[in-house]
């Protein structure tokens, strides 16, 4: 049991009597007042006055750890010590109370608890504690010393090695209710007050003499150093009860605490950022208040994805306008709630808007276009398909205000005539991507006036449209062509795809589909020429065998052939382009009636690389898949 003292006498008088004069320095001791629980002398205890009052009584004893076992005599000595320590009056008696390691050795050894024997005077009540807001310290465990010069260099510190550092408390955690029958309100020590000021630390009574070395150690203050659970008897108990609940209470709060929330808000909003809008707004925002405050950051509000939902109506959009003016991109395809006043009141508070996407709203009309139009100088997207009600006006506010536009699509407009399409031509020279579809009066004059006007297109797709060789030769002059869409185009001759082939050298995806003037003269050339073509269309084209094996001789560039529904190809074609061909990678053969089954399996087998699509083939895939995902017959025909 000891102190903190000085290392010798004349230091301790010098100490105490600065104590009268001015506040003294906070001492390294953590009880700040006589340490009871630790037991260590914390100077030189070796002095002859010291040992001299203890020497009839310790003869058994000898200088070791602190876990060796002294004999009959120290047994006797220790009840001396005891009954010094009941007879102690006062902090300064106790502080003039050192031990010597050979007599620290036999109190650890015997395991004595000597709390009871103290007089209560020396413990103050916790009430005291609370009060006075002292701040805990932590206990540092370290290893027993081996000799009395390591004593001297130690700080209230625990005998017991290896125990790691308890976790730092915010309250402090010997601040407990006393139990009933336990230590009774007395005087403190002098020092623990002169430091504190109004009140006193509270102690934490030793382990009985019954319990297990190996019990779990509460260091100093009352702070449990838990390392690696130690195993302990059937009759030991913790130093602390109190604290030990406090600890496993302390210990469940972190559980309960440690929940998704505890992440950063920037993980959070990562987490959220790959659910949908739906998922946002009807299910994460109803979790709890924070979680609706991070759906509503603003970057889940610059895409806003509302496809298909139709209860999305003009409100929605004028709620979101009005509080959110940073959305760059809006998607309303299917929703048959928008009108056009919904669409106007968003594109007034968005002026940033960049991207528009509105399939198969046939509800609006140029209304919603052109106020876009008017106020999104931005603007670069533009993709609304299958809109009846769109005519001309809207493209012509396209093309006055919308400079910025790159990618527009218009397919099934069927009110757009040329002149709508020249004024938007003219007006966005920066268009890369225009695509038509089925719009029948569109002609040769809104080919040629995108191919003049917008030098930088880089796709082009006149599904259906009234265009015929005299405009898609105009596409000869686009340097930056890479895709070209010529399905279904009523008058196109092999010479007009030959010289777009030729003179587009960065031309790398060909559809020709439904295009029964494409024959294998023109493939052949396609194959020579076409030094960057990847991928060549040729459904139900008027070709045969001969288009087949000239792609495999001639082109090393062509990774996707489909040849479907051509009726000529036979199993010499398919062979042919599977074994010279050394870029194919994919090989369309649907409803080729010529082309053996068998013949499919036996390529499927010699040329693993390559996807051999037919009717068998696709169902073999699709059923393999399906199988992959869980799915067996078994499980179809019980449901």
């Amino acid at each position: 049991m000891g102190h903190l003292l000085s290392k010798n006498g004349y230091r301790l008088n010098k100490r105490t009597r600065k104590l009268h004069h001015r506040k003294k320095k906070k001492r390294n001791c953590f009880l700040q007042g006589p340490c009871m629980l630790c037991f260590i002398v914390h100077g030189n205890s070796g002095d002859d006055d010291d040992s001299d009052q203890l020497e009839t009584g310790v003869n058994g004893g000898g200088r070791g750890r602190c876990h060796s076992n002294a004999g009959g005599t120290g047994i006797g000595s220790t009840s001396k010590l005891a009954g010094r320590y009941a007879a102690l009056t006062s902090p300064e008696d106790c502080a003039k109370f050192l031990l010597s390691p050979r007599e620290l050795a036999i109190w650890e050894g015997q395991g004595r608890s000597l709390l009871s024997a103290v007089p209560a005077k020396l413990i103050p009540p916790p009430a005291l504690f609370r009060s006075a807001g002292i701040p805990v310290p932590i206990a540092v465990a370290v290893s027993v010393p081996g000799s009395a010069s390591d004593y001297a260099e130690m700080v209230c510190k625990r005998k017991c090695a290896e125990v790691q550092r308890c976790t730092p408390c915010k309250q402090p955690r010997c601040a407990f209710p006393v139990p009933e029958g336990g230590v009774e309100d007395g005087g403190g020590s002098g020092d623990a007050s002169s430091n504190s000021g109004t009140g006193h630390c509270h102690l934490c009574p030793l382990p009985s003499s019954s319990s297990s070395s190996s019990s779990s150690v509460e260091g100093c203050c009352g702070m449990a150093l838990h390392g690696d659970p130690l195993p302990q008897s059937s009759d030991s108990s913790p130093c602390c009860p109190h604290h030990h609940d406090d600890c496993q209470g302390r210990g469940s709060d972190v559980i309960d605490t440690s929940s998704i929330n505890r992440l950063p808000s920037s993980i959070l909003l990562k987490v959220f950022s790959h659910l949908s809008v739906k998922e946002r707004c009807l299910c994460a925002s109803l979790v709890c208040k924070y979680w609706r405050d991070l759906c509503l950051d603003f970057q889940f509000w610059k895409q806003i994805d509302l496809s298909g939902l139709q209860q999305v109506n003009d409100d929605l959009l004028v709620k979101i306008a009005s509080r959110r003016q940073n959305v760059t991109e809006l998607n309303i395809s299917d929703c048959r709630g928008v009108q056009d006043h919904g669409v106007c009141s968003l594109a007034a508070h968005c002026p940033g808007l960049q991207r528009y996407t509105a399939y198969r709203c046939k509800q609006l009309s140029d209304l919603s276009l052109s106020s876009l139009a008017l106020h999104c100088p931005l603007l670069a997207k533009v993709h609304v398909g299958n809109q009846d009600k769109l005519t001309d006006d809207a493209l012509k506010k396209l093309g006055e205000h919308s400079s910025e536009l790159k990618d527009i699509h218009l397919g099934q407009c069927y009110s757009i005539t040329d002149e709508g399409m020249v004024a938007l031509s003219k007006g966005c020279p920066k268009l890369q991507r225009i695509y038509m579809q089925e719009n029948k009066l569109v002609t040769d004059k809104s080919v040629r006036a995108f191919a003049e006007h917008c030098p930088e297109l880089q796709f082009v797709g006149f599904m259906g449209c009234s265009v015929t060789s005299l405009g898609v030769i105009h596409l000869t002059g686009l340097r930056n062509l890479s895709s070209l869409d010529l399905r279904h185009i009523s008058e196109l001759n092999n010479e007009t795809v030959m010289e777009v082939v030729r003179k587009c050298r960065n031309l790398s995806s060909l559809n020709l589909c439904l295009n029964w003037s494409i024959n294998d003269r023109c493939v052949e050339i396609i194959a020579k020429e076409g030094r960057s073509l990847k991928e060549l269309y040729l459904v139900s084209c008027k070709i045969t065998d001969h288009a087949l094996i000239a792609i495999g001789q001639y082109s090393s560039t062509i990774e996707t052939v489909d040849a479907g529904w051509c009726k000529e190809i036979t199993d010499q074609g398919a062979t042919q382009i599977a074994r010279s061909s050394k870029s194919l990678r994919y090989l369309g053969l649907m409803r080729c009636d010529k082309v053996n089954e068998e013949t499919v399996e036996r390529l499927v087998v010699q040329y693993p690389h390559i996807v051999f699509s037919t009717v068998m083939q696709d169902c073999k895939r699709t059923l393999e898949r399906a199988y992959q995902m869980g799915w067996s017959p078994n499980t179809s025909n019980a449901s």
